[in-house]
């Protein structure tokens, strides 16, 4: 079975954390909350869940480059961008359509377009 990353965009200049999230109204973020809550249980059931998580802003960042000499060590990230990767899910899915199809589910849930990328296999 093929693990497929969903990952949800962010604008980087708003930079959403988990504490600015408590500056939504109030109903809102807990029918969010439970929408997603309820997208976990299902990836669950259908065996589908590897892994999921939300990433801290670009702003947090280090990027390491220990390709010299010396290890060098910058804040920040690698790229400057207008988007970013604010958190994820890893499942397996039979395929890309099936993939997709949870995706749907992701973005009706968070309210958010969602991007869909399979993992590299390792070699035969």
């Amino acid at each position: 079975m093929t693990q497929y990353f969903l990952t949800i965009p962010h604008d980087t200049a708003e930079e959403p954390t988990m504490e600015s999230m408590q500056e939504m109204d109030p109903a809102e973020l807990e029918a969010m909350m439970a929408a997603v809550d309820r997208f976990n249980t299902a990836l669950n059931d259908a065996g589908a869940f590897v892994h999921a998580g939300g990433l801290q802003p670009p702003s947090t960042a280090v990027t390491v480059d220990a390709t010299g000499a010396e290890a060098k060590r910058t804040p920040g990230p690698f790229v400057e961008a207008t988007e970013y990767v604010g958190g994820f899910w890893i499942i397996d899915a039979p395929d890309e359509e099936t993939a997709i199809t949870w995706a749907e589910q992701c973005s009706a849930a968070l309210q958010s377009r969602i991007e869909v990328r399979a993992l590299q296999e390792a070699p035969e």
